[in-house]
């Protein structure tokens, strides 16, 4: 560096400032994603924390559910079937919620892991439930 100019001796230790200053921060974010997703990965290996970041957030996939519900007219009494029904037969543990029952039904509803029993609530089984209760409210009001 001794034979450059002085204006290009500052070009290049301006560049080479910059590059520490991104290895930094590249190095704090990638710190800060290993202590929130539990990686044990070595503090060099950036694909290691990314590969562990990854399961980590499959990992979470599986412990919860969300619940979207829509129709375009209000559905007396859908509501209480859903949550007396699917919600406390499969003992969801409801985070959660946002209903509108006025001129159309909406249900919006977020969802996880059975504290109680410790179990993982899988996202089809509850699925399958809702569509149920859906099906036997829809069944008992074409009847009446």
């Amino acid at each position: 560096m001794d034979n450059l100019a002085p204006n290009k001796r500052e070009g290049v230790s301006h560049f080479l400032v910059q590059e520490h200053k991104k290895a930094a921060a590249l190095h704090e974010k990638l710190q800060l994603l290993r202590s929130i997703t539990n990686s044990h990965a070595v503090n060099s290996l950036k694909t290691s924390i990314i590969v562990d970041a990854s399961n980590y957030i499959e990992e979470l996939k599986q412990k919860g559910f969300m619940i979207n519900l829509f129709s375009k007219k209000s559905c007396p009494g859908l509501l209480v079937s859903i949550l007396g029904s699917a919600f406390e037969e499969l003992a969801l543990n409801v985070l959660e919620a946002r209903v509108s029952c006025t001129d159309t039904f909406s249900l919006q509803a977020i969802g996880g892991k059975n504290e109680e029993q410790g179990e993982t609530i899988d996202a089809h089984v509850v699925k399958q439930a809702l569509l149920q209760v859906i099906r036997n409210w829809s069944e008992s009001n074409e009847q009446v």
